[in-house]
């Protein structure tokens, strides 16, 4: 079956108020349960960067490790979830819900097919 990253850009629940993360936090975990006892939840979460001890670093195919990605790129992820679904629409179904509980637009890309992926 087709799996899908479901993800949200670093920053995207900056509009957010303070406030509100409570009930942005218990509606998006019941989305997650959701998902779980659908069946089609297979990993995700939300990613620090306010930690004083989170180390970014770029790894370079000489193997070279350098400080980045840089907390200012847009580029980081935020957040995310993997769905295993028979369908591109079932998985923007998912997006759409966590998208209303996180307050925040998701993007949706689909996993290139792996012949050798064990189930």
């Amino acid at each position: 079956m087709p799996r899908y990253l479901i993800s949200f850009e670093k920053g995207a629940m900056d509009h957010i108020p303070e406030e509100d993360f409570p009930e942005v936090g218990k509606a998006s975990h019941a989305v997650c349960q959701e998902a779980k006892d659908a069946g089609v939840f297979r990993f995700g979460g939300g990613l620090s960067y306010d930690d004083g001890d989170v180390e970014h670093a770029v790894v370079g195919t000489d193997g070279l490790v350098t400080d980045g990605p840089y907390l200012e790129g847009k580029e980081l992820i935020g957040g995310f979830m993997i769905v295993d679904v028979p369908t591109r629409e079932e998985a923007l179904m998912w997006a759409a819900k966590i998208a209303a509980a996180c307050r925040c637009p998701q993007d949706v890309r689909k996993f290139l097919h792996d012949p050798d992926l064990i189930e």
